[in-house]
């Protein structure tokens, strides 16, 4: 969700305990206070025999519609729209953003990565399909590798932001991917975002997948994020402390009147104002669907561990803003081919090290949700193959031709 309100996650949120039971329901009626105040002790055995929370994972994907024979962007997202005809009762909900050139879709929440894997790969199915039937294609990119003019889609929360942010928002056509991790509470949550800080740069150059900008390389492997940074509001934020000071500084933001609403928000790490969950926003979208399931596998991890130092009163790190912006953007440039900034020291460390400190971080909660092999053997094949951004550039080696990169992108965003 690049650019509106908070509209993922078509559920109604049920908590027992510290265990949120997610159905698949369609609308976006629900409202964040649904699921406050019903916990309970309740815990449940993990895959590891073992017994820890369950929390609820679900992903939005943003995603280009092209040509695919000439590569370019078709602004046909209504089009698409129209036939997908929303779904959310029985599978993924779709939606239009920002640009008619991309449409996104969001997942019903799961417990499984399983799970969550079959979903993402049949959503991208299901919207490439629609695409075909009118006319386009899906591809899985971050940015437009050819050059295009975007067309701002019709409605009048975009006209807004057109009319307000100009050159920003006619330029940002870029997708990302957001994951949304069940909390038990706004103290919880916060408490998560201000533990989560440090990890986040390393979520980003794992999904970096965006190294084209109108036609040129931009030098970068996430060009996406430092377009996306060009809202006021984005990028990453002090530590909070509590949930009255988090809500205090949303309302602050919004006092302003630069702002729309509160899903103008765009914080590296938010908390949901419909639904209990903490959004990491960081990421771009990734190439490869077995990618995204890595980012959500560790976004979980991410949170639980989290959760388990704000509960045992473990503070968080200190770095400024200022320091985590840096980390951003160490990540945007260099992916996993250079430096990062690491998370405990914020010195610069190769990217194999920085990967391997962040799987250790979480080590123990991937254990306890059985998701630990998967993680692993998901970063040797990530770390074989590379970034989307790597993949992108070794194609336009191999074709010669940023068209047929993107008919290979495709293809290979099917999974």
């Amino acid at each position: 969700m690049q650019s509106g309100s908070d509209k993922l996650l078509p559920f109604e949120p049920v908590a027992v305990g510290r265990v949120f039971h997610l159905p698949q329901t369609g609308g976006l009626r629900h409202r964040r206070g649904v699921a406050r105040g019903l916990g309970t002790s309740l815990k449940q055995a993990s895959a590891s025999g073992g017994y820890g929370v369950v929390r609820t994972v679900g992903v939005e994907e943003e995603l280009l519609l092209v040509d695919a024979r000439k590569g370019e962007p078709l602004a046909l997202s209504a089009a698409v729209l129209a036939r997908a005809d929303g779904r959310g009762r029985d599978g993924p909900a779709f939606e239009a953003e920002l640009h008619r050139q991309q449409l996104e879709f969001a997942t019903t929440p799961q417990a499984a990565m399983d799970a969550l894997a079959d979903e993402i790969v049949r959503s991208r199915s299901e919207v490439a399909q629609r695409a075909a039937e009118s006319g386009a294609a899906v591809a899985a990119l971050a940015t437009s590798p050819l050059p295009v003019a975007p067309s701002i889609c019709a409605g009048e929360r975009y006209r807004w932001l057109e009319g307000e942010f100009g050159l920003t928002a006619q330029e940002q056509l870029t997708c990302g991917c957001h994951v949304h991790v069940a909390v038990e509470s706004d103290d919880e949550g916060v408490g998560v975002l201000d533990r989560a800080r440090p990890w986040l740069s390393v979520l980003l150059a794992l999904s970096a997948n965006s190294p084209f900008w109108q036609g040129n390389d931009s030098s970068y492997n996430s060009y996406r994020s430092r377009v996306w940074n060009r809202w006021p509001s984005a990028g990453p934020v002090e530590v909070f402390g509590s949930a009255e000071r988090y809500h205090t500084q949303v309302r602050d933001l919004l006092a302003t009147q630069v702002l729309l609403d509160e899903g103008m928000v765009y914080f590296d790490a938010r908390l949901s104002h419909r639904y209990p969950t903490v959004e990491l926003r960081v990421a771009d979208v990734c190439l490869d669907p077995a990618d995204t399931v890595l980012l959500a596998c560790l976004a979980r991890g991410l949170v639980e561990t989290a959760a388990r130092q704000w509960r045992v009163g473990e503070p968080p790190a200190r770095f400024g803003a200022g320091i985590l912006r840096l980390a951003d953007w160490q990540a945007a440039r260099w992916g996993l081919e250079g430096l990062l900034l690491h998370p405990r020291t914020m010195r610069p460390r190769p990217a194999p090290e920085v990967v391997g400190a962040l799987l250790e971080h979480v080590r123990e909660a991937l254990t306890d949700y059985g998701d630990l092999d998967r993680a692993e053997e998901a970063l040797r094949s990530l770390s074989a193959r590379g970034t989307g951004a790597r993949t992108q550039r070794e194609l336009l080696r191999r074709t010669g031709s940023l068209r047929a990169m993107v008919g290979e992108c495709v293809r290979l965003s099917r999974g």
